[in-house]
């Protein structure tokens, strides 16, 4: 039987739960606890904790997810314990009561706006934290798109040997068992070599990695099957650690390191093109010219392979908290319009994995190491940012398990002059065999 909390007194949170619930169309699925010390809720809900005044006041001036996410990591608002089982249970029951998201009146408009007076919060737009993204000028230009790459990946190349594993990739691994001894740095190699055969790279063979990171792919690839690799990313974090990468490795004969937008790469056509998770970045606009682009680049015969993530037909794009604080102008799309796409810009694809349980347990990972070492992230970034990537990893490790986000590995070849794609049967099935047998 549900127990409901005893309530301290009548105060902010059952005022703030009653104007939830007409908002929601529902009882709330959590417990209130306010800054006057108020609660109220079942006593066996999570429970969120509302500390100041300002919280709702964000809420007032952007109602819905990016006035929680301001509210959230700004620690103006918390939920008490573990966050992921708080946001997976609110989730839960929403679409078990049949929830809907806040949809305002008028008249609720000025019923909001009247408690908000009663309990000091009414005053001037609160100003939007300092780790939300501020970009300039015309949507994926490309100084826009320099600035929204640095506000991610530049955070600072220590900030990510903290997060990831000692390969510093940071994209869905590849999990081959259930083995509790196989960790996340297994199962990023396992997704690289996945990867490697399905260019079908052998020595000597010229490989451009656009979107390199901090050149996983790149490394193991020169490293490990002797391919010449043209590296491209935006970032310049990330180049200066591939660039230190390469020197410190001995390989600068096989890896060349560029810094710029992958509308300027030039040098000819190569034997593969590889672009993990960088797709999501390009826009919806420019997804066409970016699907040609992988086309001109690589011979004909040659593969092509795309990791990228993916998002329902009803919600592309990224999302406001995604799109506000982690990946400014992101665009996700169903898998089956990006096969369209690249088959339009003159591709045949000829496999599509989906990797989507993959991604819950390699961010589950990342977020372990967070939570292991929060007080290190917390002296090197901040608490707040320290909190976005708690939403973050939380949130996203929730929306890959419940299929609200997929993210799929795209293999397509450039037809020859006959329309051959010369891949193999035989050879398909030995990209597995081989992942086995490791």
């Amino acid at each position: 039987m549900t127990t409901v909390r005893t309530p301290v007194r009548s105060g902010a949170a059952q005022r703030l739960a009653a104007l939830a619930e007409d908002a929601l169309g529902g009882p709330l699925p959590v417990a209130l606890r306010a800054w006057d010390g108020s609660e109220t809720g079942a006593a066996d809900a999570p429970v969120v904790v509302v500390r100041s005044r300002r919280a709702l006041r964000r809420l007032l001036w952007q109602p819905g997810e990016l006035g929680l996410a301001q509210a959230y990591v700004t620690g103006e608002l918390d939920v008490e314990g573990d966050l992921a089982e708080g946001l997976r249970a609110m989730w839960s029951a929403v679409r078990a009561r049949g929830l809907h998201a806040p949809r305002l009146s008028a008249a609720d408009r000025t019923r909001a706006l009247v408690e908000a007076v009663r309990l000091g919060a009414v005053g001037p737009r609160p100003a939007a934290p300092a780790t939300q993204a501020r970009l300039r000028g015309g949507l994926h230009s490309r100084a826009r798109d320099r600035a929204a790459i640095s506000h991610h990946y530049d955070l600072s190349n220590d900030f990510y040997r903290l997060l990831l594993d000692d390969t510093m990739a940071y994209s869905c691994g590849y999990w081959t068992g259930e083995d509790p001894a196989v960790g996340p740095a297994d199962a990023q190699r396992a997704k690289l070599e996945l990867v490697c055969r399905k260019l079908g790279l052998i020595p000597g063979a010229r490989l451009l990695d656009i979107g390199c990171g901090w050149g996983s792919l790149t490394l193991y690839a020169a490293e490990r099957h002797e391919a010449r690799v043209t590296a491209v990313t935006l970032a310049k974090e990330q180049a200066a650690y591939v660039r230190e990468q390469v020197r410190e490795r001995g390989i600068e004969d096989r890896v060349e390191v560029l810094c710029q937008d992958y509308r300027d790469i030039t040098g000819g056509v190569y034997d593969a093109v590889a672009t993990i998770e960088m797709g999501e970045h390009v826009g919806d606009d420019e997804y066409p010219a970016f699907a040609a682009s992988l086309c001109r680049l690589v011979r004909p015969r040659g593969r092509v392979l795309v990791q990228q993530m993916s998002r329902g037909a009803t919600a592309p794009g990224g999302g406001a908290f995604i799109e506000a604080y982690i990946a400014p102008d992101m665009h996700m799309r169903p898998m089956g319009e990006t096969v369209g796409l690249l088959e339009a810009a003159g591709l045949e694809v000829r496999s599509v994995e989906s990797l989507r349980e993959h991604y819950v347990r390699t961010i589950d990972a990342w977020h372990r190491t967070l939570e292991e070492r929060w007080a290190d992230f917390v002296r090197l970034v901040g608490e707040e940012t320290a909190r976005v990537w708690r939403l973050y990893l939380v949130g996203g490790a929730i929306a890959f398990e419940e299929r609200r986000m997929g993210v799929d590995q795209f293999l397509a070849v450039r037809p020859g002059a006959t329309g051959d794609s010369g891949l193999t049967r035989t050879e398909t099935a030995d990209w597995y065999r081989h992942l086995e047998e490791r």
